[in-house]
C-alpha cells in the first residue's frame, strides 16, 4: 500500500483591524509653515506605538490631529469613533491639567460628568481607574498636595476612566525625575499589557521608547517625514532590568541613528 504525504502551510495568523489611519495627510500652519507632509500610516488595533523626532517636527500636531484637536489641511484621517457614549478617544498632555478646587477623585470622574454619567456611577468608574493607577488611598485629596509622578497619574486615570479604545499621550512624563518617570513607564506598560487598547506616545527618550513600545516610528524634521519604522525585537514582559540588556541597548541605538539620519 503505497502512501501518500503532502506538506500542509499553516495558515497566516490575520492582522489585527486598522485602529488609525493616514493617507496623504497633510498640515501647513499659517505663514507656510509646514509640519507634516503627505503622511501614510497605519496603527493597528491593540499596538503600543512610540512616536520620535526633533523638536518642532510635528509629532505633536500628528496627535492633535488623531485627537480632533486639529484637522489636516489634506489627505484622509480614520480613527475610532465614539461607541456606547463612551469617547473612543483619550488624551494625555505634558501638564497634568488636574482642576485644583476638585479633588482627585472628582477630577478623574470629570470626563463621565460631561458626557452626562450618574453621579453614583461615575464616582465608582473614577475609584476603579485611580485603584489601576495605585491611587486608591489620594482619593479625597487636592492636586496641591500631590508630587509630579502622583499628579500624572491621576492624569492617567482620568484618561483611562472612560475605557477609550484609543489613548494618545504626548510626552507625559517628560518633566518627572529619571527614577519617578522609569516607575510610570513600568506602571503604564503593565495596564497596556492587561487593557490591550491601542496607545501611540510621543516622546523624545529612546530608551523610554524601547522600554514601553512594541513599534517605534521615528520621523524627520519638519515637515515630518517618516525614516524609520521599526518593531522592537524586545520580550513581551518588561521590566526594569531590561534597560541594562545588551540587546536593549542595540534597539536604543538603532533607534538614535534614525533620530539622526532625521535631522534630530
Amino acid at each position: 500500500m503505497s502512501q501518500i504525504s503532502k506538506t500542509l502551510t499553516p495558515a497566516a495568523t490575520p492582522l489585527p483591524p486598522t485602529a488609525v489611519q493616514l493617507k496623504g495627510v497633510s498640515r501647513t500652519f499659517p505663514g507656510g509653515i509646514r509640519a507634516v507632509e503627505r503622511m501614510d500610516l497605519d496603527i493597528r488595533t491593540g499596538e503600543f506605538v512610540a512616536l520620535l523626532g526633533p523638536s518642532g517636527c510635528g509629532k505633536s500636531t500628528l496627535l492633535r490631529m488623531i485627537a480632533g484637536l486639529d484637522r489636516p489641511d489634506s489627505g484622509v484621517l480614520t480613527v475610532p469613533s465614539d461607541a456606547g457614549g463612551r469617547s473612543a478617544i483619550a488624551y494625555v498632555f505634558q501638564d497634568a491639567n488636574l482642576l485644583p478646587w476638585r479633588t482627585v477623585l472628582k477630577n478623574v470622574a470629570l470626563p463621565l460628568e460631561l458626557m452626562g454619567i450618574k453621579k453614583s456611577d461615575r464616582l465608582e468608574q473614577a475609584d476603579a481607574a485611580l485603584a489601576r493607577v495605585g491611587l486608591s488611598d489620594a482619593a479625597g485629596r487636592y492636586p496641591a498636595a500631590l508630587s509630579g509622578g502622583m499628579r500624572m497619574r491621576v492624569s492617567l486615570a482620568r484618561a483611562l476612566v472612560t475605557q477609550p479604545s484609543l489613548l494618545l499621550l504626548d510626552e507625559p512624563f517628560a518633566a518627572l525625575d529619571e527614577i519617578t518617570r522609569q516607575h510610570l513607564d513600568e506602571q503604564l506598560r503593565a495596564l497596556w499589557a492587561s487593557r490591550r487598547m491601542t496607545i501611540l506616545f510621543v516622546t523624545h527618550s529612546t530608551v523610554e521608547a524601547a522600554f514601553l513600545a512594541d513599534r517605534a516610528i521615528v520621523f524627520s524634521a519638519r515637515p515630518a517625514r517618516i525614516v524609520l519604522d521599526h518593531p522592537l525585537d524586545l520580550p513581551a514582559q518588561r521590566i526594569g532590568a531590561l534597560r541594562a540588556e545588551p540587546h536593549f541597548a542595540m534597539q536604543t541605538r538603532l533607534l538614535f541613528e534614525a533620530l539622526e539620519k532625521g535631522g534630530a
